[in-house]
């Protein structure tokens, strides 16, 4: 029976009686890969031949080749579990140098095990970088948050380094077996979730199995119960998800998009985001991914196919949209998904748009309405699956979920409305009032639609009702829910962006990624040396390495709420302007115009103003560092006094300050 944790996995004393062909066998039997190429088996061969070597003298205990890491879709070469600590192996066969590449894959596992794996979370984990021809170095033993530092070995000094830590550490016992078999929860950030659905693994695969997260699976089963109804009765649906910032509303997307992709059976399904930064950064990141993972077939891949083929799976929503103007074609997908539904246009924005971009005369539709319209073309069914975040419309023009309604409510009174009971929230009706909105439509209520739970920081479910009472000025609820977060999810502040800059690098190992972030209208950041205004690649600040200044870990370049939403990071720098001030008992709002503050008397962007910030403390996966200027009063634009008011409010609340 083959095994799914790994290929091979035996007490030491077994496999160093076992012939090397045997094990290598074993080791075939359990990969289903298409094609295993002759140099990795060759790779494998001198992997057991040097653990045979090194592990002769060691002792009872446990050894596991290619042990599965589901969030990055990865393997470990080799664990070897001894004397009740891990230890994690990543070799690199006939390497003379140990790489900085390296350093950071082996620490990813580390991090990854103790994370999301249950057994692993009290355990000594130590990454061991094996470079097989490169000379002996002395390892300097750093241990952080039970994870050693990666070591360095060639392949004569293994079992050297074994032998070193197992004599400095005492652990307690546990069950080698129970261990390699416990069950792992991951969370994988939206970037991997994409690329993993991508080459083929399910939801089920790549995201948490605990009774939180299994909504996940809950909503996706919901949304395919309803196209198979719609399908059958020939009917034309319309869903609306919804969920806490990071439940993964987009995640369950795309996971649709891919499951229903199968032209044969006439269910083309798309992927629609007017979010131009997050569908840049997954057409990207899928395009690198697939080049990558051809290259290591023996394929050569261009990345201009690759992104040719990405950008038919997820596409921007407005080139969908203008390619239906001005005529009755039939879209070729009977589903579509559309991402954070709330952000689509009004009527006068989009009229606009048409006018000065297009050339249309007169255009008569909101974007809601016209979408709906395009599927609405279709003879028989039709689903649309509009994903609405509460609390994220944050830009002018865009007409939030009340627009979807009165848009059925015109033109679509026939089709079939699956709403979920949060919808009567007012983060997502505004000042709209309930019944109103759903009146003379076909509505079906169904729980199974909200995804309450947020698996983006995973580390604690009450990120965003902390952010949420601290934005509602409920400081109670928000003192409370620090106190139930901050052991779990470090949240700080300070005055000083060098502190916060240093406290993210201290954080942040292997890939770990962070940024700095700030509010698109934080115009007076300058001073400290954040350009909100400076035009910088989404894709590249995203996805490119710590060796490459555009980057987001060189802390140089700053993305706003237009930037990072729907994206994430692990830990966040969040740069605090005096656009959005405390002052006496509430928030106050401001525009910077010309070389002055304005107040924002409109309410709608007064709303767009809260929901940046809103969104800006909600992209971190593990932990966020709040950075408040000290200001200066010989500048009339900033202030001591703002930016002393709204750290002491979060002072008040209990945030840490260091």
């Amino acid at each position: 029976m083959r095994n799914l944790r790994s290929f091979y996995s035996e007490q030491i004393s077994a496999f160093l009686r076992t012939p090397t062909t045997e094990i290598i066998g074993i080791i075939h039997s359990n990969d289903i890969s298409a094609e295993t190429k002759i140099q990795q088996s060759n790779t494998w061969e001198i992997e057991v031949g040097i653990l045979k070597d090194q592990l002769r003298n060691v002792g009872e205990g446990r050894v596991i080749f290619e042990y599965t890491i589901p969030r990055m879709g990865k393997r470990v070469d080799t664990v070897v579990l001894y004397r009740n600590i891990v230890f994690l192996l990543e070799f690199k066969c006939g390497d003379s140098e140990y790489r900085s590449t390296t350093y950071d894959q082996v620490y990813d596992y580390a991090l990854d095990l103790r994370n999301f794996q249950k057994e692993s979370h009290n355990k000594l984990l130590v990454p061991i970088m094996v470079s097989t021809r490169a000379a002996a170095v002395s390892n300097r033993i750093v241990e952080q948050d039970r994870i050693v530092k990666p070591l360095s070995c060639n392949a004569h000094n293994i079992a050297e380094t074994i032998h070193r830590i197992a004599t400095l550490y005492a652990e307690p016992a546990f069950d080698y077996v129970a261990w390699e078999n416990s069950e792992y929860l991951p969370t994988p950030t939206i970037v991997e979730a994409a690329q993993a659905l991508y080459r083929g693994h399910n939801v089920h695969d790549i995201t948490r199995s605990d009774a939180g997260a299994e909504n996940l699976t809950v909503t996706t089963d919901e949304i395919n119960r309803i196209i198979e109804h719609s399908k059958a009765s020939r009917r034309k649906s319309i869903c609306f998800v919804t969920g806490v910032p990071g439940a993964g509303k987009t995640l369950v997307g795309l996971n649709l998009a891919i499951q229903r992709s199968d032209a044969q059976r006439g269910e083309h399904a798309v992927f629609l985001s007017g979010n131009f930064p997050l569908v840049t950064v997954l057409q990207e990141a899928l395009a690198r991914d697939k080049v990558e993972q051809e290259r290591q077939r023996g394929i050569r891949v261009s990345k201009t196919d690759a992104l040719r083929s990405t950008s038919a799976f997820i596409q921007i929503i407005h080139k969908y949209r203008d390619s239906f103007v001005g005529n009755n074609n039939v879209p070729p997908e009977r589903i579509a998904i559309f991402d954070e539904a709330q952000r689509a246009w009004t009527q006068d924005m989009i009229a606009k748009f048409m006018a000065t971009k297009k050339g249309v005369a007169n255009f008569e539709y909101s974007e809601p309405e016209f979408l709906i319209s395009t599927m609405d073309r279709h003879q028989d069914w039709a689903v649309i699956v509009c994903l609405v975040g509460g609390g994220q419309e944050i830009n002018t023009g865009e007409a939030g979920l009340p627009e979807w309604f009165d848009s059925l409510r015109r033109a679509f009174p026939d089709w079939d409305v699956y709403i979920t009971p949060q919808l009567n929230d007012v983060e997502y009706r505004r000042d709209r009032i309930w019944r109103d909105m759903i009146a003379d439509l076909n509505i079906f209520e169904q729980e199974k639609l909200h995804l309450a739970t947020s698996v983006r920081s995973f580390r604690t479910p009450d990120l965003a009702a902390f952010v949420k009472a601290v934005l509602d000025v409920n400081t109670e609820n928000a003192q409370a829910l620090y106190q139930r977060i901050k052991d779990k999810y470090p949240v700080y502040i300070t005055r000083d962006l060098s502190t916060a800059k240093n406290w993210v690098r201290e954080q942040c190992q292997g890939t770990t990624r962070f940024g700095l972030l700030a509010s698109s209208g934080a115009l007076r950041l300058k001073p400290e040396g954040v350009f909100v205004k400076n035009e910088i690649s989404v894709a590249n600040w995203f996805l490119n390495g710590k060796d490459d200044v555009r980057s987001s870990y060189y802390l140089e370049d700053v993305v706003s709420e237009f930037d990072i939403q729907g994206l994430e990071l692990d830990y966040s720098i969040v740069a605090w302007d005096a656009d959005f001030r405390f002052e006496k008992t509430e928030w106050a709002y401001y525009n910077f115009v010309g070389n002055r503050w304005q107040n924002v008397a409109s309410e709608e962007r007064r709303l767009y103003l809260k929901n940046a910030y809103r969104v800006l403390l909600t992209r971190a996966r593990q932990g966020m560092i709040i950075f408040i200027p000290q200001g200066s009063d010989s500048d009339e634009t900033r202030k001591r006094e703002w930016y002393d008011k709204t750290f002491n409010y979060l002072a008040n609340i209990g945030i840490t300050i260091i």
